[in-house]
């Protein structure tokens, strides 16, 4: 029989994954299972289906979970295949989902590898949308000449704009942990159970910089005295991603070619802190209490026991193959202006180099700290969006210690707003009243902009000989 109800079952790619992992070949794992080499090899190929037998001896030899090896049947890969085939350069190319399930089922290495050259064309998409892109910091050519090809930031942007910051066995596996424990206690009970590790809390001075530390010579963990709890699950969850889910975050590694070791441990960075986030609002549940309260994020952040920036955080990762909800961007600036994170889900046209629009909220909610500030934004070429901006403050915890005080903001395109509480009974600023804002001074052309920096690129600045501007930088609007 069949392991999914009379349906056959090829898992080739996962089971030659699960044979490099253990270091085995062929022949080694013939004789664990007490086949044939030759079989063992049909089955990697997807010439033999998994039997249920076949699920349950792997299981049983390898300690390993059933769930993971029989995976969904295909249904990510479908899901995943279905969104990228709406993408307008499919648009002209009828493609049945038929078919679209019968290639993820029966040629699961095809489809993979047509997702892996997706993923592969979309970082080298936005890659060369940034050598094209205008630089404005100073002393930098006006096209292109400040793009940094070695910068590990942008690469790592990349790597998860090309995935709309979704890792769905991530979010999988997460889900699966998450179920077993929970909240601190539950975190604390499964180091020490599985992992024989003891939690302790120390002071600042004894951490020497470090909020979290593992000693695995005395089988330790050791936490900052002064973290708030939304800080200490995170950073609890996140050691067990780290323990656990080792090999879901290699796996979701393997498909990019990082340009040097800063940017691949950048990455890993990344994914292990998404993986905490889905462990503590696990993917189904989230999305479904973020539609439920209609993505307000001050109270999903109590619900889930989180700090704003967390739930904000991870707002912008709903975007599941076959499970999306509102796209959100999500930006983060200091007082300076220094962007130190950045996620795109939304189709937002960040600037990428420099600052952006000193218009945007985002940049004066400094002056109203921990207040919501709602605003429409309309860019110069009529595209809509809506932007929910905060401060959030980290660090601290104790009298004398150190906080960084950042904004952030979180946005949609205007046709998803009206599904937002934000804009609900028109509390809010009105839809039809923008703030008309550009996406760098460098590349905006608007004449009436009194809090320009910069002249636009390709504009002469008029003489005042005659007459003086209220705008910083005159230029004709022809």
């Amino acid at each position: 029989m069949a392991p999914s109800g009379g349906r056959s079952v090829f898992i080739g790619p996962r089971l030659r994954r699960l044979r490099r992992d253990l270091g085995l070949t062929q022949a080694d794992m013939a004789a664990d299972l007490e086949i044939s080499a030759p079989y063992v090899a049909l089955l990697e190929r997807n010439q033999r289906p998994m039997t249920a037998d076949m699920l349950l001896r792997l299981a049983r030899t390898y300690t390993i979970d059933l769930a993971d090896l029989a995976g969904d049947g295909g249904a990510d890969s479908t899901a995943r295949l279905q969104s990228i085939l709406k993408e307008p350069m499919f648009s002209d190319i009828d493609i049945p989902s038929l078919e679209i399930s019968d290639l993820a089922v029966s040629y699961p290495g095809m489809a993979e590898a047509f997702l892996r050259l997706y993923t592969a064309y979309r970082e080298e998409q936005l890659a060369l949308a940034e050598r094209r892109g205008p630089a404005t910091v100073g002393g930098a050519s006006d096209e292109g000449g400040g793009y940094d090809a070695n910068d590990p930031v942008a690469e790592v942007r990349r790597f998860l704009a090309a995935r709309r910051n979704n890792f769905a066995a991530l979010d999988d596996a997460a889900e699966r942990l998450a179920q077993a424990t929970s909240g601190t206690s539950g975190f604390i009970e499964r180091l020490k159970t599985r992992h024989k590790l003891q939690v302790r809390y120390m002071p600042p001075d004894v951490m020497l910089g470090s909020v979290r530390r593992l000693d695995l010579h005395r089988r330790q963990l050791l936490l900052e005295d002064s973290l708030d709890t939304a800080s200490l699950n995170f950073q609890l969850a996140q050691q067990l991603a780290y323990l656990e889910l080792a090999n879901e975050i290699g796996a979701a590694l393997e498909d990019s070619q990082f340009t040097s070791k800063s940017a691949e441990l950048l990455a890993r960075r990344a994914l292990a802190s998404y993986a905490a986030a889905a462990i503590v609002m696990p993917y189904a549940a989230f999305a479904r209490a973020a539609e439920t309260r209609r993505y307000d994020l001050e109270a999903l952040a109590r619900q889930f026991g989180v700090s704003f920036e967390q739930v904000a955080h991870r707002i912008t990762t709903l975007q599941r193959p076959g499970s999306e909800k509102v796209p959100f961007f999500l930006i983060r600036v200091d007082p300076a202006g220094n962007i130190s994170k950045l996620l795109d889900g939304a189709g937002f046209p960040f600037a990428k180099h420099g600052g952006a629009c000193p218009l945007w909220s985002v940049h004066s909610v400094f002056r109203t700290p921990r207040q919501t500030v709602t605003q429409w934004l309309e860019l110069p070429d009529g595209q809509r969006f809506f932007s929910i901006a905060r401060t959030v403050t980290a660090g601290g915890g104790s009298f004398g210690a150190e906080r960084v005080e950042r904004a952030i903001a979180v946005g949609c395109a205007a046709e998803h707003a009206e599904k937002l509480v934000y804009t609900r009974d028109n509390l809010g600023p009105r839809a039809d009243a923008p703030t008309p804002v550009g996406v760098a001074c460098r590349v905006c052309h608007r004449p009436r902009c009194a809090a320009r920096s910069a002249l636009p690129i390709g504009r002469e600045l008029l003489p005042d000989d005659f007459r003086t501007l209220s705008v910083p930088f005159g230029f004709s609007a022809e």
